[in-house]
């Protein structure tokens, strides 16, 4: 059951009022032996009936008065100049009901001079009056602020989503004009290989396009993508580099955004395996610290110059963690001992 809107709460908080004052009026009257028990119900009520035509008049024509809202004297200033109408057809119909009921079970309706009736009935509607329109302002108040709220949201869902998908175009054309560029060198020294990579470049695609909607995707499969990409980059490396794996089991259906780690690790054979003439070792991690998840990549081979300067895909990457978890996810580029470190931290979440 969803929650209740605020000019249903309204209505609620007007009908308990009503009540209340019913049944106090019929207290009130209770031991006096001249007034039947039905006569102060039918005062009260008839006020009710009223009152309550005018306010759900007021209710039905809500949008007139919304655009006033920010401006608190014009919105009451445009209730108040129908006042005299309320209290000409308010004090009319109450005491035509009165008059009427009574004539028909055969009594008269007896009240005060019609002189004094309408300076009193007048008073009370102006105070009852003022009391329900600081409520209504208050009511129409916080559900236009709801509403302004949930505009705001959408538009800010509709931006992130348009900014996701621009990041994303711009990733992956770059992820796999690198890779062409690895297999175009390839080509000239050893066509078998090249081949091999071809392949695992067409499952690589194949894993893309299946998931081409999605923003996000399980560490799993995050991790079949890195393996597959790492394969692609071992073909041309073979003798240069090693890779090490350790990845925790039980976060292997955490979802992480998709392709989040590939241009990390293709930092890694950038800056570290191309620029080193020696052996290279690349390490992948994924471990929990209490409710976060933290990815690793080290590389040894390479380290960060004074004026280091983002590329593409790392930029890429802080991007969209800031556009999809905001401050609670961080993207560091350190240098750890005689490696680079490129450390992810992230909220735990399942699918």
């Amino acid at each position: 059951m969803g929650a209740i809107s605020p000019t249903g709460l309204l209505l609620w908080l007007w009908a308990a009022f009503c009540l209340i004052m019913i049944v106090v009026a019929i207290q009130d009257q209770r031991h006096n032996p001249t007034i039947a028990w039905w006569e102060p119900l039918l005062w009260e009520g008839s006020s009710c009936v009223a009152a309550t035509l005018w306010l759900l008049l007021q209710r039905r024509h809500k949008q007139h008065f919304a655009p006033y809202l920010d401006q608190p004297l014009q919105w009451f200033g445009r209730h108040l100049i129908w006042l005299p109408l309320l209290i000409v057809t308010f004090i009319g119909f109450i005491y035509g009901v009165r008059h009427a009921v009574y004539a028909l079970l055969g009594g008269v309706y007896t009240h005060e001079p019609w002189l004094f009736v309408i300076g009193y009935e007048s008073l009370k509607l102006v105070l009852f009056a003022g009391l329900w329109l600081g409520i209504i302002f208050g009511f129409d108040s916080f559900e236009q602020w709801q509403a302004q709220r949930r505009h705001l949201l959408e538009l800010q869902k509709s931006l992130a989503e348009a900014q996701l998908s621009q990041l994303k175009a711009q990733l992956r054309p770059h992820f796999f004009f690198n890779a062409l560029n690895t297999i175009s060198a390839l080509m000239h020294v050893d066509v078998e290989r090249a081949d091999r990579m071809l392949a695992r470049l067409g499952d690589l695609l194949r894993i893309s396009l299946q998931i081409n909607d999605r923003e996000m995707t399980t560490l799993r499969e995050e991790m079949r993508t890195l393996e597959l990409f790492a394969q692609i980059m071992q073909e041309r490396f073979a003798d240069r580099v090693g890779l090490g794996w350790n990845i925790d089991p039980g976060l292997l259906e955490a979802q992480v955004p998709m392709l989040l780690l590939q241009p990390l690790l293709e930092n890694a054979f950038k800056h570290g395996v191309e620029r080193s003439v020696g052996t290279v070792s690349i390490q992948v991690a994924a471990r929990r610290e209490e409710d976060r998840i933290v990815l690793e990549i080290r590389n040894t081979g390479s380290a960060l110059p004074a004026e280091h300067r983002e590329g593409v895909g790392l930029r890429n990457c802080r991007e969209r963690l800031k556009v999809i978890y905001g401050n609670e996810a961080t993207l560091q580029l350190m240098t750890d001992a005689d490696a680079v470190l490129a450390k992810v931290t992230l909220p735990e979440r399942r699918a």
